[in-house]
């Protein structure tokens, strides 16, 4: 079993790629490839701070300013309760199901980029004998146009390589038109000098053999959909509403953040300020060669050497030990997390202290079903895009005349216990089969997970036993 699960795990390592491409100014790119890029200005700085937020490393961060890493916390808690218990399978063709599950094996980092940055874009494509899927952050996705749903139909993605001293680069464009389906392949290279932006000159495909099979230019007829589906957060988007573009899961808690890493520095701050420490003068330390005062070994951390005589004063040393104003900050920081949480639509008590969540059962349940709003409105989302990407698989997989259809049918089920207290479920459930509302047929079949027969079998072995 570990063996099939270490073949499992490389093969997602092998065939699920992530688009780590070098990130250039819009005007480089519509310069070359002729497009508009409907990114605006004020999306794209955006996008840039999210992705600063995630990586650990925000503006506002310095000598005296900390972090806790809240935007990757929230962003990871946001896409574990996405895909806790998440199925989805291509229903009649097992070819493409198998393809299409070494995508959701490997899913979960995927979708906290996508909560971190605003959405992820899945592109299948043909490896020999594969489908295989690259992941495209939203920092390296360029979108080009899109329909009056909001649905984005065009787009560049960038590819790149460093080979020696040279980076090469990739454009690939989508476009879906009245026409057909166009896509479009440039390949430069350049010195790989860290910041330039130059894309350098043009070059030949055949130059780079990972990109030796791809066309400059292809038109696809009878496509109705883009090849790429693009998962996109569903909060509506207050930075640019005009933008096709999803937005952070944290997007309305920046300021929030930047204000809890402070009130966390505070307290960093409290207690390295209230250390314990004895002052004392410095004829209480030995003296050693050309008048160096000694510490007492393994203790100096403790003392801190003043330089004045100790006839001077009463005592010769005094000891500082200063009351920590613990409590005080840590519920100002509790305070500021609850906002957070609240912005992000999480329940109170995911990232702040659960112990200090009001108790009554009104507001926990109204805390659980914000959470769960949240959550199901992601899987939605991300339902959709997963069926757009196995239509996408279907199309590229009969281009290259592989065992597959285009018509799949995708079907996914997804956990609830966000908003289901399990262990109460159960003891009710319990209760209903000794009351006879409930049949321990049906309970069976509803927590031990088994078929009908398998459920009666069970029963009829334990009555055997008891009798």
């Amino acid at each position: 079993m570990e063996k099939e699960g270490a073949i499992v795990l490389q093969r997602i390592k092998d065939l699920i790629r992530q688009v780590t491409g070098k990130m250039f100014k819009r005007g480089t790119i519509e310069k070359e490839l002729q497009v508009d890029i409907v990114t605006s200005d004020k999306m794209a700085r955006a996008i840039n701070e999210w992705t600063e937020m995630y990586e650990n490393r925000p503006h506002w961060l310095s000598d005296t300013v900390k972090s806790m890493n809240l935007a990757a916390t929230v962003a990871s808690e946001f896409a574990r309760l996405i895909t806790l218990e998440m199925e989805s399978k291509v229903e009649g063709n097992d070819y493409l199901n198998e393809q299409y599950q070494i995508v959701i094996n490997g899913i979960r980092p995927f979708v906290e980029y996508a909560c971190a940055k605003g959405g992820v874009v899945f592109k299948p494509f043909i490896n020999g004998e594969n489908i295989e899927v690259d992941f495209t952050q939203a920092d390296y996705f360029f979108p080009t146009s899109y329909n009056s749903r909001g649905e984005i139909t065009g787009a560049v993605f960038v590819d790149t390589k460093t080979i020696g001293e040279k980076l090469y680069t990739r454009l690939e464009y989508h476009n879906l038109t009245a026409d057909g389906y166009y896509i479009a392949n440039q390949a430069y290279v350049t010195k790989a000098i860290e910041g330039s932006e130059a894309l350098g000159k043009e070059i030949p495909l055949t130059e780079v053999d990972d990109w030796a099979e791809l066309e400059p230019e292809v038109m696809i007829q009878n496509v109705d959909k883009p090849l790429f589906a693009y998962f996109k957060m569903p909060q509506a988007n207050t930075i640019d509403p005009s933008s096709p573009l999803g937005v952070s899961v944290y997007s309305r808690a920046v300021g929030d953040i930047e204000e809890a890493d402070r009130q966390y520095s505070r307290i960093l701050w409290e207690y390295d300020g209230s250390e314990l420490a004895i002052d004392a003068s410095i004829d209480c330390f030995k003296v050693s060669g050309q008048d160096r005062y000694e510490l007492p070994r393994g203790k100096e951390r403790l003392f801190r050497m003043l330089h004045y005589e100790a006839h001077d004063y009463k005592k010769p040393f005094e000891t500082f030990s200063p009351d920590i104003r613990d409590v005080s900050l840590f519920n100002g920081l509790n305070n500021l997390l609850k906002q957070i949480e609240f912005k992000c639509g999480l329940a109170y008590g995911t990232i702040s202290d659960p112990q200090q969540v009001e108790k009554t059962a009104e507001e926990i349940k109204s805390s659980k079903q914000r959470s769960y709003q949240s959550v199901t409105d992601a899987q939605k989302s991300l339902q959709t895009a997963l069926e757009h990407l196995v239509y996408a698989m279907g199309v590229v997989g009969s281009l290259a005349g592989l065992p597959v259809k285009t018509n799949n049918k995708v079907s996914s089920k997804w956990d609830d216990s966000i908003i289901i207290d399990v262990d109460k479920e159960r003891i009710s459930d319990r209760q209903e089969v000794a009351m006879g509302a409930m049949t321990l047929l049906e309970y069976r079949m509803k927590w031990y997970k088994e078929d009908e027969i398998t459920a009666a079998r069970m029963i009829s072995e334990q009555a055997d036993v008891v009798m």
